[in-house]
């Protein structure tokens, strides 16, 4: 190549490398425009769902409220998949790649709250979003639609998908999804979760084991004959006693949780039924399983000491989440690009009043962008049904602030915080983060052959299977 032909190529590319990333620019401007122009409408759904505070299977208004909106936008929406009335898909676009963004909005029971500060509960003895999944299925709802417009306008290609996800905190409806086969012609998958910072999410959670163990024995008078009653709740002290003792000879990534759902109705009569629901976690599944399998067998024990009759009944159970460093990085360039939340001093008064409620440090608000962390072996922390649809499709996370840091998850604290400006701060920022990101997707096919080679190769040879019973998601069973 002469001099001169060196130079016109040299120019072209420059040309055409401003071009790309004058569109780019055009792009994230838009989204960011678009998020804007809903921002009223979005917050005004995650406070209508946040009041509503509905739980597993129950979230029957807050699932109207998010696909009503969506197909109000353009979307063709798809109710009561999978078997669940409160599940949906709404889907804009067509052809590849098609990139799916995952909605929560069912509460937690007990944890009612008013949007203030102090511990004061809205409705005594309701449920609260203490997870913050009002805010989470209205944020994914915005970057949907963010993308819907760029390709409805012809600037993105594509199809854009937002799922409607039921029971996260309880049965895990994202299982019975997968299992539906939803996510089959999806190519990558975007999630994000309410947190107390702002980082692309590359660390994996915990799986984890839901089952209930029931007792059954022989009534008699609790004074009177108790020779001839078989206590039931006998069986279960002596399997939770069991379970505690085991503690000590765990590894220390498991994790054992139980709750006494009936443990007998009266004083004086001995019981002859008695009911746990247990849970069992690790960071991996295949740590999981041998713990699950051994303290299922320590029901039998309890029971032959006890001399009741046992049951074992699987609930549900989840893997951990697989970790996408590479669409981690595509979406921490987007954090940094769109800069640090910024609170008034409202705002960082009102999160150092939530901090000294619950006992801890008044720093405020973390607003800073949180560089991109090493991937750990063992994290910590809870676990979620995103891991499911990580075994079965490339799957992107994101936490973004709102509520200050250190607060109890799962606390009216979270609560009073997703009921106000500090939770839609939060809400908008991820709507435009997730959509900066499934942007990128779109618009470069190497970066979507870079997650998905990544998942490939974390996946491995392991085939998944859903640690589901035989039979439809137990949507009538909220009371046991």
């Amino acid at each position: 190549m002469n001099i001169r032909n060196y130079i016109v190529f040299a120019l072209c590319f420059a040309i055409t490398g401003t071009f790309a990333q004058q569109k780019m620019n055009r792009t994230k401007k838009a989204i960011i425009a678009s998020v804007e122009k809903h921002e009223a409408n979005l917050i005004k759904i995650s406070d209508d769902i946040w009041a509503l505070a509905e739980t597993a299977f129950e979230e029957d208004q807050s699932s109207k409220i998010l696909s009503d909106y969506a197909e109000s936008q353009g979307f063709k929406v798809e109710r009561g998949v999978a078997g669940m009335p409160t599940a949906f898909v709404a889907t804009y676009g067509s052809g590849h790649p098609v990139i799916s963004v995952l909605g929560e909005f069912d509460a937690l029971p007990g944890i009612s709250q008013k949007a203030q500060p102090t511990k004061a509960p809205l409705n005594e003895g309701a449920a609260g979003h203490g997870c913050g999944h009002n805010i989470f299925g209205a944020g994914s709802l915005g970057a949907a639609i963010a993308i819907k417009e760029l390709i409805e306008s012809g600037n993105l290609k594509g199809t854009v998908k937002f799922m409607g996800t039921p029971s996260e905190e309880k049965y895990f409806g994202k299982i019975w999804m997968v299992r539906a086969g939803l996510w089959d012609d999806v190519d990558v998958n975007i999630s994000w979760h309410p947190s107390a910072s702002i980082k692309a999410d590359v660390q994996s959670s915990l799986a984890l084991v839901d089952f209930k163990i029931e007792f059954y024995g022989q009534a008699a008078h609790a004074s009177g004959d108790p020779w001839n009653g078989r206590s039931a709740s006998d069986a279960l002290e002596i399997y939770t006693n069991g379970i505690n003792y085991y503690r000590e000879h765990v590894k220390p990534t498991v994790r054992m949780h139980y709750h006494i759902q009936d443990g007998g109705q009266v004083v004086n009569v001995v019981p002859d039924y008695a009911r746990l629901w247990m849970r069992v976690r690790d960071t991996k599944r295949a740590g999981m399983m041998p713990v699950y399998e051994r303290v299922m067998k320590m029901a039998e024990g309890a029971a032959i000491m006890a001399n009741v009759d046992y049951k074992v009944s699987l609930i549900s159970g989840i893997y951990e989440v697989l970790v996408n460093r590479e669409g981690g990085k595509i979406m921490q360039s987007n954090l940094e690009l769109l800069g640090p939340i910024t609170y008034t001093d409202d705002e960082i008064a009102f999160g150092k009043k939530i901090q000294e409620s619950t006992g801890k440090e008044q720093v405020g608000m973390d607003s800073d962008i949180h560089p991109l962390e090493d991937t750990k072996e063992h994290p910590g922390g809870g676990s979620t049904d995103v891991g499911d649809v990580s075994w079965n499709v490339a799957n992107i996370n994101l936490g973004v602030t709102t509520a200050p840091k250190d607060t109890p998850w799962h606390s009216w604290a979270v609560v009073a915080c997703g009921g106000m400006s500090i939770g839609h701060k939060g809400l908008t920022y991820a709507s435009k983060a997730m959509a900066m990101t499934m942007a990128d997707l779109f618009e470069n096919p190497e970066l979507v052959e870079k997650v998905k080679a990544e998942y490939k190769e974390r996946k491995g040879d392991e085939v998944y299977k859903a640690i589901i019973p035989e039979g439809p998601p137990p949507i009538n069973n909220n009371g046991n």
